[in-house]
């Protein structure tokens, strides 16, 4: 079963009425206008949008969407940044006035109430561990953590096809270090097949590396890797986990934190199957301060970013970014997100007012306001709100009162977070590193043949889950932590090619005998002196007698 501190929640719709798109349904009620406002989960993989200035209310639509997806049994991913999203894992406080709120906007019977959530840290101190190897983050996006040049990142890209082509697994940073010291050492052998290396290039990703060791990178490369799949899960009640991953010292690093949420959507992309048009989505992803993917991103990112976010919307998955200016994210991007809350923006500079009549002109317009007059006009936990409605086509705008969620909203307290990680399913899988035989092992020393030995197998990895509850999920998710496989035996017989060997070391050079002192004495450079300026004299004027005697000649002549 689900740990006891997960009490029972009632689920607002029964599956009969939740289906029926006719029927008014609150499972995914986002709030109030003139009417009720709700998310079509058979859109909500369209994508969305949920922006607006800093205090009008962005992370409480965020936590309402997020236990709304949860109720149907849709597992969620959200970044949590200041923190205060963390609450979603408490039940919230019954007082009056919320109470009241609540049935002002939809919810007659409000009832406080907790959701299955698992805390996730990048640096493992606020959740359990989440770690990638540096083969599975790929030399792209690895080249935008590190800012290299295109000329670094060919050479990065050329050192992954090394380690590809002699089976040198390259899992964390050491492992990456020897990779790059080895071909470096090992340029003119490697030139022929892999092209030409220069030590300068090396040299800058090496120094990039320590940059991000600085900034604590190291601790996301390594083994056991996260399985996708733990993000893709309900508890045995039917609710969709959400996974809140603490980004407050995350956020402080944006290359890192907006390299690590794109290669999430990377490998969600490449791992699940195409899924077409489902009843709801598999997992919905929710980016909050989205403007750091596309600060000073190259148009390649951009365009990679561009193709994810069309493209994974086929494989069940809906993406929502959340940022307080609409004007952060390319054109390209916004043409996909279909369903939109808008907050409140401020129109103090010319951006800021360029900002507020593109986000109206966004908008199926209503007859009954001016969009562009509302946005600058809006309250705390105001919204305008425009969602796909049947056959995917936008609904007008409403301004909406958006509902309170039924957990707690603030930050828990570091008790109440250390008593989940104590009964989260995760305890134990992910929160001892393993680190087998790999690329430092094989390369360890110097020695170019180590890696014709065959590589040890990488850990099993389950199938991708559907997002649906699973029969055994329970005792799958309580065993122990796996263990390091034993490392494969050097002495077996290789397949692959042998690697260049280096070129022997040559012998060091006898001393040789010391040259005749070409130092000139006192007496002798006061000679040559005068015998130096005496000549020059001399020639000097021989050489005006000559001058004039051509030019003489030549005026006779004329």
């Amino acid at each position: 079963m689900w740990p006891e501190w997960i009490k029972p929640c009632k689920i607002v719709a029964t599956p009969k009425t939740f289906w029926n798109t006719s029927a008014m349904s609150t499972s995914l009620l986002i709030g109030k206008s003139d009417a009720l406002q709700f998310l079509l989960p058979e859109y909500a993989n369209r994508h969305g949008l949920v922006a607006g200035a800093t205090g009008t209310g962005k992370t409480i639509t965020l936590q309402v969407l997020a236990e709304a997806f949860s109720e149907i049994g849709v597992p969620v991913f959200a970044a949590d940044v200041k923190g205060d999203l963390s609450g979603i894992s408490q039940p919230g406080t019954a007082s009056p006035k919320l109470i009241e709120r609540a049935a002002r906007n939809g919810l007659p019977d409000w009832s406080p109430c907790a959701n299955p959530v698992v805390f996730w840290d990048v640096f493992g101190k606020s959740g359990h561990p989440v770690r990638a190897t540096v083969s599975e983050m790929g030399p792209t996006l690895l080249g935008r953590l590190l800012d290299l040049s295109d000329v670094q990142e060919a050479v990065l890209q050329l050192v992954f096809k090394y380690c590809d082509d002699y089976g040198l697994l390259l899992i964390d940073f050491k492992d990456l270090r020897a990779a790059l010291m080895f071909v470096a050492d090992n340029a003119k052998q490697l030139g022929s097949e892999y092209g030409l290396v220069s030590a300068a290039s090396v040299g800058a990703i090496q120094r990039s590396l320590i940059g991000l060791d600085a900034d604590g990178a190291e601790h996301f490369f390594g083994e056991p890797a996260l399985e996708l799949e733990d993000f893709m899960l309900c508890e045995p009640g039917g609710r969709g986990i959400i996974n809140v991953l603490a980004a407050d010292v995350l956020y402080q690093k944006p290359r890192l934190y907006a390299t690590f949420l794109l290669w999430l959507l990377s490998e969600l992309f490449e791992q699940l199957p195409e899924a077409g048009d489902l009843e709801k989505p598999k997992l919905v992803f929710f980016f909050d301060e989205a403007h750091l993917l596309f600060k000073d991103a190259p148009k390649a990112l951009v365009e990679k970013v561009e193709q994810v976010v069309r493209l994974i919307r086929s494989k069940g998955v809906g993406v929502y970014f959340i940022t307080q200016n609409p004007l952060d994210l390319p054109e390209s991007v916004l043409g996909q997100l279909g369903n939109r809350v808008q907050h409140a923006l401020r129109a103090f500079t010319p951006r800021d007012q360029k900002a507020v009549k593109s986000a109206a002109e966004t908008f199926r317009p209503n007859p009954k306001f001016s969009t562009a007059e509302v946005i600058t006009t809006l309250g705390v936990g105001e919204a305008l709100v425009s969602t796909l409605q049947a056959g995917g086509v936008p609904g007008i705008v409403e301004q909406t009162r958006i509902r309170p969620p039924r957990s707690r909203m603030g930050a828990i307290t570091p008790d109440e977070r250390a008593l989940a990680l104590t009964r989260s399913p995760f305890k134990g899988k992910y929160d001892t590193v393993i680190d087998r035989e790999s690329a430092f092992e094989m390369l360890d020393g110097g020695d170019p043949n180590a890696a014709a030995a065959p590589a040890s197998p990488p850990p099993e990895s389950a199938p991708a889950s559907t997002g649906s509850t699973l029969g055994n999920w329970w005792e799958k998710m309580t065993q122990s932590a796996p263990t390091a496989p034993a490392p494969a035996p050097t002495t077996a017989t290789s397949t692959r090619r042998q690697l260049p060997t280096p070129p022997p070391v040559p012998a060091p050079r006898a001393p040789a005998a010391p040259r005749p002192s070409n130092r000139q004495g006192v007496v002798e450079a006061a000679v040559k002196s005068v015998i130096r300026s005496a000549g020059s004299q001399v020639g000097r004027e021989v050489g005006r007698q000559l001058l004039r005697g051509v030019l003489g000649s030549l005026v006779k002549s004329r």
